[in-house]
Formats: structure tokens, sequence, C-alpha cells
């Protein structure tokens, strides 16, 4: 559960394949939470927002690195 709160400069400092490796891992935790909200197992509503916030962060961690090597090379034609 610590991995859940980890800020974004640790994040950044992921490999791409555990990055990869998080987001899944964190999607998983995301369909196990909604089972528990539809069975009305959840102690804690608020840990749903807190792993959809998680989610949209690794997301836009793994899409700043697929830009990053695309405006470097457009950098250098000009």
């Amino acid at each position: 559960m610590t991995r859940i709160n980890r800020k974004a400069e640790e994040i950044r400092r992921l490999s791409d394949g555990d990055l990869a490796k998080e987001l899944e891992e964190t999607h998983r935790r995301l369909f196990s939470l909604r089972l528990q909200w539809m069975t009305r197992q959840v102690t804690n509503y608020r840990e749903l927002t807190q792993v959809r916030r998680r989610i949209a962060r690794l997301k836009s961690i793994q899409k700043q690195r697929q830009l990053a090597p695309t405006k470097v090379g457009a950098a250098k034609k000009e």
C-alpha cells in the first residue's frame, strides 16, 4: 500500500519497465476497489479517488517519456 502514496518525483526515477508494472498493479487495485465498492465492502471510499489520480499521474509521466525523444529529434532538425 505504500506505493500508492509515491510522489511524482519518485515515479520519474523508475525505469520504463517498472513504470509499466506499477501502472498494471494500480489498474488491478482499482478493479479490486470497484468490486469491493459494488459489494459494499469498501471501508475507505476515498481510496478510489486516490487510485484514479495515481493512474493519471503514471500515464502522464509515461506519455512525457514517449514525447521527450520526439521533441529532441525535432529540435535538432531545425
